[in-house]
Formats: C-alpha cells, sequence, structure tokens
C-alpha cells in the first residue's frame, strides 16, 4: 500500500498545467452553481407574492421573515453541511445537498399557501447554504494554487449570471400572459429541472478530491484517481509531465474544535466578518430591489425589467474580479472593494430617475459582485486546511448569514421611515465596517499551495 509520504497529492495537483480536464471541472462546477438559483429568484417572486397575490403584506412581519426564513435554513445547511462534506467527501455531499435542493424547489412549486411555502423555503436555504459551501471551498482542492483566484473566480463568473438569468426568465414569464398565481410557481420548476442535469454530470464527470482522500488516510483510492488525472491531462497535452520539484508536506487530520484556536481561530473570525458583508449587502440588494422601486411609483413589470438590468451588473463585475483576483493582495482588494461599495450605495441611494438608478445600480452591483466572487468564491474557501476546509468555510458563511436573520427586520424599518435612500445608505455603513476588520484581521493566501496554507503550527 502506498504511503502518505509518498503520494504528495498536493505537489502533484499544483505542477499539473492548465488543461481540458481542469476545463471539465470547472464547467461542471460552474453549470452546478448556475443552476441552483432559489436564492436568485427571491426578490421576484417576493415581488408577486406581496404586490399582484397578496399572500404577503407591507410592513408585516411575514414579509420580513421572507429573507429571514431562507437565510436561517442557509445558516444551519452551512454549519451542517461543511462538517458533513469534510466526513463524507466532496462529491457524496454535492448530490446529497443537490437532491434536498431539487426536492425542496419542487415543493416550493406546488405549495397550497404561504405557510407551506415557508417550510419548503426554509429547506430550499438549508440545502443551498450547504451546496454552496462544498461547491466553492471543494473546488479550491482541484485547482493549482498559483492562478487558483483565478480559476475560482471563472467558477463564480459563470454561476452568478444566475441572478440576471432568472430574474430575464421573469420578465419573459410576465410578458406571455400567464397568471401571476402560476409564475412564481414555473420559476422554482426551471432550475428544479436544471438541477438534475446538473447532478447527472456531477455523478458522471465530478472525481472524488485526491487531497481530500490522502487526508483522510485513504491512500489507493487517492492514488488512483490521481494517477488517471495525470494520465489524462497527459493524453490530451501530448507530452510528459513537468516533474514534482516540492518535497511532501504532512497532511494533518484536524478536529471541528481547531477552527476556534491558535491560527485557526484568527481565520474563522476574519472569514466570518468577510462573509457578514457579503450576505447582508448582496442579499438586501438582491430580494428588496423591486420592492423598493415599487415604493417609489414604479410598476412590477418596471421593476422587475430595472433590477434584471441592474444584476447583468454581477457577471460583468465577477468578469473584472476573474481578471484582477491573482494580481492582487487578497486584503487590498477586499478593503478597496468595500470602500467602493460605500462610495456608490451613498450615490444610488440619491437617484429619484430610471435611468439614474438604472446606471448606478448597475455599477453598484458591478462592485459588490466582484467582492462577492472575492469572498464566497476564493478568500474564504481557500483560507484553510483540507480536512478542515469545508468545516470552516461552512462555518465562516454559517457566521455570515446570522446577522441576514436579523438584518431584514432593519432594513424593513429603514424603509418604511427613511426610504428606499435610507436601505443604500445603510449598505454603505455595513461596506465600511466590514473594511475595517479585513484591514486589521485580514491573512494572505494569494498563490499559496492549499498545503502550505494548512499548516498552521
Amino acid at each position: 500500500m502506498a504511503n502518505q509520504s509518498s503520494l504528495n497529492i498536493g505537489a502533484r495537483l499544483d505542477r499539473l498545467p492548465n488543461s481540458q480536464w481542469h476545463i471539465k471541472m470547472w464547467l461542471v462546477t460552474a453549470f452546478a452553481l448556475l443552476v441552483c438559483w432559489s436564492n436568485g429568484i427571491g426578490g421576484a417572486v417576493q415581488n408577486i407574492l406581496l404586490n399582484e397575490i397578496h399572500w404577503l403584506e407591507p410592513g408585516s412581519q411575514l414579509l420580513a421573515m421572507w429573507s429571514t426564513t431562507y437565510t436561517a435554513g442557509q445558516l444551519f445547511g452551512a454549519l451542517l453541511g461543511g462538517p458533513i462534506g469534510d466526513k463524507i467527501g466532496r462529491k457524496k455531499s454535492i448530490l446529497l445537498y443537490e437532491i434536498i435542493h431539487i426536492i425542496a424547489m419542487l415543493g416550493g412549486a406546488v405549495s397550497p399557501n404561504v405557510y407551506v411555502l415557508y417550510v419548503f423555503r426554509l429547506l430550499q436555504g438549508l440545502a443551498l447554504g450547504a451546496l454552496l459551501v462544498v461547491l466553492f471551498a471543494g473546488f479550491t482542492e482541484y485547482v493549482p494554487g498559483r492562478n487558483r483566484g483565478t480559476w475560482s473566480s471563472r467558477t463564480s463568473f459563470i454561476g452568478n449570471w444566475a441572478h440576471p438569468v432568472c430574474n430575464g426568465i421573469a420578465l419573459v414569464i410576465v410578458g406571455t400572459g400567464i397568471s401571476y398565481g402560476m409564475n412564481w410557481r414555473i420559476q422554482f420548476m426551471i432550475p428544479s429541472i436544471l438541477s438534475i442535469i446538473a447532478s447527472m454530470l456531477i455523478a458522471k464527470k465530478f472525481p472524488e478530491s485526491p487531497r481530500w482522500l490522502e487526508s483522510q488516510g485513504r491512500y489507493e483510492e487517492a492514488e488512483a484517481i490521481m494517477s488517471k488525472i495525470e494520465k489524462d491531462i497527459e493524453a490530451s497535452l501530448g507530452k510528459p509531465l513537468p516533474p514534482v520539484t516540492e518535497a511532501p508536506k504532512e497532511v494533518k487530520q484536524l478536529p471541528y474544535s481547531a477552527l476556534f484556536k491558535g491560527k485557526l481561530l484568527r481565520r474563522t473570525i476574519v472569514g466570518s466578518f468577510v462573509l457578514i458583508g457579503m450576505n447582508t449587502i448582496q442579499y438586501t440588494l438582491m430580494n428588496w430591489m423591486p420592492s423598493m422601486l415599487k415604493s417609489m411609483g414604479f410598476d412590477t413589470s418596471q421593476s422587475q425589467f430595472m433590477t434584471m438590468f441592474g444584476l447583468f451588473g454581477a457577471p460583468f463585475g465577477i468578469f473584472i474580479a476573474s481578471l484582477i483576483m491573482d494580481k492582487l493582495p487578497r486584503r487590498v482588494l477586499g478593503v478597496g472593494l468595500l470602500v467602493g461599495m460605500a462610495v456608490l450605495g451613498i450615490i444610488t441611494g440619491q437617484q429619484t430617475s430610471q435611468g439614474g438608478l438604472i446606471l448606478w445600480t448597475f455599477l453598484l452591483n458591478t462592485v459588490i459582485y466582484m467582492y462577492v466572487c472575492y469572498a464566497s468564491a476564493v478568500y474564504v474557501p481557500e483560507m484553510w486546511p483540507t480536512s478542515a476546509k469545508l468545516s470552516g468555510s461552512g462555518f465562516s458563511n454559517a457566521m455570515g448569514r446570522v446577522s441576514n436573520i436579523f438584518f431584514p427586520f432593519l432594513v424593513t424599518y429603514v424603509a418604511n421611515s427613511v426610504g428606499a435612500g435610507g436601505v443604500f445608505i445603510l449598505i454603505s455603513i455595513v461596506a465600511v465596517i466590514i473594511a475595517v476588520s479585513i484591514l486589521v484581521l485580514g491573512v494572505e493566501t494569494r498563490g499559496e499551495s492549499v498545503e502550505e496554507i494548512g499548516n498552521v503550527d
């Protein structure tokens, strides 16, 4: 049987040149992210439930709980999904969470009333919270440290087309004349079908992480998968692979408690702050923008169009992020993006015309989604040792969502008492607070191997 030191999985993966195998892994992961959009349709569905079929009422606690219920599910999904993924592996956990998410979306589509819908809304959040952790964090184990940020940004680029795409589909459905009572149900059915296709691709094309297998002491399985990867890439390139030049590094099996002491504690704290900023800012705009525009006098069709156009800033921002992610230190990039959000949030809040709102919302979304890519796809997923990667990323995701359970109540209060402009100012305040946190507590991971990052002694 092979021994741990002879496998040297990390160095073998890191020395691999970019290849068709990497592209395949990227496309499968990105497609799975693209079609799991129960979060992306949150604002469009809420808009219909509130303004068209009146399952929700303005200013009600039930309305505020629309986001809170989903976020609570994501919180527990991240908390439970991370340790489960570290226990059963990347591939099995992805398929498990996909199946739960598909069932939850189909259940939401056939809900007879808002209370049953809220039960499935909670389950949707739970499944997606776990799924996002394993897709983003797990993917970092397959790509080289030298350009890990670029590959992860590309994955986020494809995945975050979900928001403009699903809002565009919602706009098309409105234009077909289908009743609003059926409209929102169809919006749940479409990603369910696409996620079934994604699950089939993962089952067939996605190998288990050899890094994870090595960390579990399953050396024969790790060697078999690693050897196949090397042979496939050699065949596609038509030439021998470069030699392994790095000495093996110790691969440790860390307990969950390791997240809360020593060097990992600092990462747990900064990862949580980074994702608090992402969740409160991103989900406020995503879920509340249609309703805020409605309160400013725009009808349902206009608000849906403006929201969709603004959300095209998401893929544009992530495309820019993919070009610069591995060129700037992680702390510098994070602080710069948050300061940019703060400034743009104040400017956007002063707009009253449709053209001005579209332009500045687009620019604000561009910077926000550069930060989303930085936070959720790159910085937080890459800062953990392999054996605790999903647990660390999951805990940070969970803490990032805790604030979002309560934040919608604050947004509701500000929107009702100050108006839509006050919500944008609130976004700016949050951005400044998180920027200071990264500046003080941030750690640098750019260009480091997974094994070097995992050396926490």
